[in-house]
């Protein structure tokens, strides 16, 4: 019955793409500006402030806020394109670009945690590694990819399933921004599960509980199993 109806079929598959683009984003931009605050610059620690700040405001906040800078006629990235000679874009009410620009705006939000978790992991890098590869002639590019990469293997593993867990079971910040729409363009499981208990499709609400709960044990134990594999 659950995957007969095509509006809850469609939130499993923007769940994944949600959860996985998330994820993807996340692991990337964290490590990479990881790097880069744990390099030798000015105002480190203001810097690191400023990138974790979003995580501290509250998903429903983040999720108004982001709808109405989003506006198609009053927001700002609208007001700043047409500005700078564009065209204006209906983030929120095209279907085609609806689900990326909520995707934008949680990783906006969760890239702090990311961060911290991959300046934590490099951190505990001992200097031992790089002056031996120095000492070898390794330079930039090459002390990042043998050294940095390999030994920060557990923060970035944390990352990945920390990530790819909270995009799976987002809600909030979809509720606020969209609720689902345009039409299912942005529908997931854990808003699919809501709208239907709130109808009173009890039996419906129930089994795609289960069926998150399912699906999140089905990912993330294997690729937990996988990634401590690869660590070890």
């Amino acid at each position: 019955m659950f995957f007969k109806d095509k509006a809850l079929s469609r939130s499993i598959i923007n769940t994944f793409l949600y959860a996985f683009s998330t994820c993807a984003i996340k692991v990337v931009l964290g490590f990479f500006l990881a790097v880069y605050l744990t390099g030798n610059i000015r105002l480190k620690r203001t810097l690191r402030s400023m990138v974790f700040f979003p995580h501290l405001v509250s998903s429903v906040a983040v999720g108004i806020t982001f709808a109405a800078l989003m506006h198609p006629s009053r927001g700002l990235f609208n007001k700043v394109i047409i500005f700078l000679g564009g065209q204006g874009i209906n983030w929120l009410g095209n279907p085609d670009i609806a689900l990326f620009s909520v995707i934008g705006t949680d990783v906006w939000k969760g890239l702090g945690v990311a961060t911290v978790i991959f300046i934590s992991g490099i951190q505990a890098i001992d200097r031992i590694y790089y002056e031996a590869a120095e000492v070898d002639g390794a330079r930039g590019i090459q002390l990042l990819r043998y050294i940095t990469m390999p030994l920060c293997r557990p923060a970035m593993n944390s990352v990945i399933i920390l990530a790819l867990v909270t995009g799976m079971k987002t809600f909030d910040l979809i509720k606020a921004m969209t609720e689902g729409g345009p039409g299912t363009a942005t529908e997931v499981i854990a808003l699919s599960v809501y709208k239907q208990f709130a109808a009173g499709y009890y039996g419906l609400s129930t089994a795609g509980n289960v069926i998150m709960l399912v699906v999140i044990g089905l990912i993330a134990y294997p690729l937990q199993k996988f990634l401590i594999s690869r660590e070890e």
